[in-house]
């Protein structure tokens, strides 16, 4: 307790005494509640921003955590605070026992939100399984409403199966299904209005995802286009649009033109950052917790966990990382000189 008191981050767990975990705040206070599990690094689309065009080097199976233990991690962190997880990939639907893994997640006591982010490709065929199974939450990853753009982006066919997925996800009554849409200048910058209304008779809630840098993605600040800009241009066609309230840790700014059942949010991830209430930690595929998205440092849970680590020392080493993680990421300059996974490999 001492030890505890006399350093900077006990105090303030102590001071802030809540049944929150002290090993899921970190020394600014923030209280992580919200996990992100990669289940794959395979995808079925090629995206340009996201996958090299020759793909990545890809795990080996026996190096990717097994359904029981991203599991017992899950239960760990739901046990320490977790109240939301989203799983992610490369695309997790094409991972076979996903429906096995919802229907797990669900009876853990304490987790408020199942989520997950897919292409959308396998979400028609999944979804009332899925629905069944537990999952409350769906993202679907929507760059542009043009078919023939839509297979330039993602080097691959599909687009109606996406756009399937959307509707049948609006009609098994999740609401809202959002749709992220990452706009790239030169790609898809014409097309925001027309994802504003897509909005109109849809409970979707589109979001306009700033590009960020990865390896592996050609990331030049020219095909950055800024939340300020997408605003500007949206206001000019909607002068009535609304800002909408949202709570603290969201990293969305939310907007509606007024009568759409939808409505419109922006991921200012690279203008605007929100490292001051990020609650979010990242289990990668091959099982290491990532405490920032733009971090490019990893401990492996995987290998504490195969070599046969108690619960309480799991705990530590969670604990450990996420005490040392930086008040904010390295900003965008910085951020694009960084080496760090392609997005595939990290689970969005």
């Amino acid at each position: 307790l001492q030890e505890l008191q006399s350093s900077g981050r006990g105090r303030f767990v102590l001071e802030h005494a809540a049944p929150f975990s002290a090993f899921l705040t970190d020394s600014f206070g923030r209280q992580h509640n919200y996990l992100r599990i990669s289940l794959t690094e395979k995808c079925n689309l090629r995206c340009q921003y996201c996958m090299p065009e020759e793909g990545v080097q890809l795990t080996p199976k026996s190096e990717l955590l097994t359904a029981q233990e991203i599991i017992t991690l899950a239960r760990l962190f739901v046990k320490e605070g977790v109240e939301k997880i989203r799983l992610t990939g490369g695309e997790p639907l094409i991972r076979p026992d996903v429906v096995d893994i919802v229907g797990q997640l669900y009876k853990l006591e304490g987790l408020k939100t199942i989520a997950v982010t897919t292409n959308g490709i396998n979400l028609t065929r999944l979804l009332p399984r899925l629905k069944e199974a537990g999952l409350n939450a769906i993202n679907i990853s929507l760059d542009t409403l043009v078919p023939a753009k839509f297979e330039f982006i993602v080097r691959r066919k599909g687009f109606h199966k996406v756009m399937e997925g959307i509707h049948r996800a609006t009609e098994l009554g999740y609401h809202p299904v959002k749709v992220n849409c990452v706009v790239m200048r030169g790609f898809n910058e014409d097309e925001v209005l027309d994802f504003v209304d897509f909005t109109k008779d849809l409970p979707l809630d589109v979001r306009f995802i700033e590009y960020m840098p990865f390896d592996g993605n050609k990331w030049n600040f020219r095909k950055m286009v800024s939340y300020k800009e997408m605003l500007d241009t949206i206001k000019q066609r909607w002068p009535e649009l609304k800002k909408l309230p949202c709570e603290t840790s969201s990293t969305a700014k939310s907007y509606k033109v007024p009568h759409f059942r939808g409505q419109i949010s922006f991921i200012t991830s690279m203008s605007e950052h929100f490292c001051g209430s990020c609650n979010r930690l990242r289990i990668t595929a091959d099982g290491n917790l990532k405490v920032c998205l733009f971090g490019n440092s990893e401990v492996s849970l995987r290998d504490h966990l195969r070599s046969g680590a108690s619960e309480e020392q799991l705990i530590e080493i969670i604990g450990a990382a996420v005490g040392r993680k930086k008040k904010q990421h390295a900003g965008m300059f910085n951020i694009s000189q960084m080496k760090n996974r392609p997005m595939v490999l990290i689970g969005g």
